[in-house]
């Protein structure tokens, strides 16, 4: 196809494709899949040769959270029936992250709920990152933790943060569809707060919400201009107790073509599969690999994903390998450019959190975190709870496919990783 061609030799170059073209990736049939997914191959591995890295999520407190997005199951209003904890303490926090980091993950992502931090919890997420950092040589951590207020970036990166992770969702035409309690704009401003002081800035988007091709073109196209280090896609599950729990619109066939048009769009950021995989790809995970450079490994912040050792099978089964910890995620020239900025920081690694976890402030606290998060919390079901060919019906309420997270931080069961 002259589109593909066009669209490789565009990414092997780093130039912008145009929205008719991205669009058209969008819009390519069932039997040019294989075709789209070679293609965008090519661009990833330009970039990022046949290396997956592994990341691990800590949610820091969960449910209840005074936002109101819509595909939150901790959202305002949401009646699903989640784990509910206030604030881990650092301790209980590096414990969780030791598993992971056992696991092969590279980088901690720690989350917490609400419209955004105070300063206190500046303080206490800045103890979390040492405790665990003291722990495990080398690890990078990502903070999600809602709107910024002036100084709180630079306040994180002084405390050992590398990254931090705030979502755009969706576009901003139809931003204001999803969410109410605050606007895409002090998303944006967020990201640019985080990237100005130079932390890896992580930004994505979820899909499945409802939106049109020309959303999704938007969101990303957004997300280009933005120069996030990495792009974590998430794929809605629509959760029972939640207003999008009729929202079932994906299929494994657009999941793969909305990753490669990130990839063609973003051809030399870290681009990440993020919630919802399990459920929407199921057994075409491993063509993703194909595509994305970057993956969660274990649970997410309110539902279960697929074993973590299968996660790693998958992986070797493939054809990739996990990438180590001395092995920089991002290309030269944009970890260079990072480097030189934080003084040999967080941009050598590119990433980010899925962010959303909802939470009820503990007493004396106001709210805070990442209400504005990403499609983390939406829900993810284990492979092996989900059948081969299940696919919802549009309209329907299906919680059978989703699987509530019961077990890792909040609870005294062994984590998933």
């Amino acid at each position: 196809m002259d589109l593909l061609n066009t669209l490789v030799d565009k990414g092997l170059r780093r130039e912008l494709p145009t929205r008719e073209e991205a669009l058209a990736v969008l819009a390519t049939s069932d039997d040019e899949l294989l075709d789209v997914v070679a293609a965008a191959g090519k661009v990833r591995r330009q970039w990022f040769g046949r290396r997956v890295k592994l990341n691990y999520l800590v949610n820091l407190k969960s449910g209840l959270c005074p936002e109101d997005c819509s595909y939150c199951s901790q959202r305002l209003g949401s009646t699903a029936g989640i784990l509910k904890y206030t604030w881990l303490k650092p301790e209980e926090a590096s414990q969780a992250a030791a598993a992971g980091v056992a696991g092969g993950a590279k980088r901690v992502c720690l989350v917490a709920s609400g419209r955004g931090p105070t300063d206190r919890d500046v303080d206490r997420v800045g103890k979390t990152i040492a405790a665990i950092k003291e722990q495990n040589e080398g690890v990078e951590v990502c903070a999600c933790l809602g709107l910024l207020s002036d100084g709180q970036a630079e306040r994180l990166r002084d405390a050992g943060a590398d990254a931090y992770n705030h979502n755009l969702n969706t576009s901003e035409a139809t931003y204001g569809q999803i969410t109410k309690t605050h606007t895409y704009a002090d998303r944006v401003d967020t990201v640019q707060k985080a990237h100005g002081a130079g932390l890896s800035a992580c930004s994505g988007l979820i899909a499945g919400m409802g939106e049109s091709d020309e959303d999704l073109v938007d969101v990303v196209f957004s997300l280009r201009e933005l120069d996030a280090d990495s792009v974590p896609v998430n794929f809605l599950i629509p959760f029972e107790g939640t207003p999008l729990a009729k929202e079932w619109n994906l299929t494994p066939q657009r999941c793969l073509r909305i990753l490669a048009m990130a990839r063609f769009v973003c051809p030399d950021v870290e681009v990440r599969l993020a919630g919802g995989r399990e459920v929407h790809l199921r057994s075409m995970q491993p063509l993703a690999l194909h595509i994305v450079n970057s993956i969660f490994l274990g649970d997410y912040l309110t539902s279960e994903g697929q074993a973590g050792q299968a996660d790693l099978d998958m992986i070797a089964d493939a054809g990739f390998e996990v990438e180590g910890a001395g092995t920089s995620t991002l290309p030269a020239h944009r970890s260079d450019v990072a480097a030189a900025a934080t003084g040999g920081g967080c941009g050598s690694n590119g990433g980010a959190s899925l962010c959303g976890s909802g939470a009820s402030p503990a007493e004396g606290d106001e709210a805070a975190g990442c209400g504005s998060a990403c499609g983390g919390c939406s829900g993810h079901a284990p492979a092996d709870r989900v059948p081969a060919a299940a696919q919802a019906e549009a309209g329907e309420v299906r919680p059978e496919l989703v699987a509530v997270r019961r077990r890792g931080a909040g609870t005294d069961i062994a984590p998933n990783a």
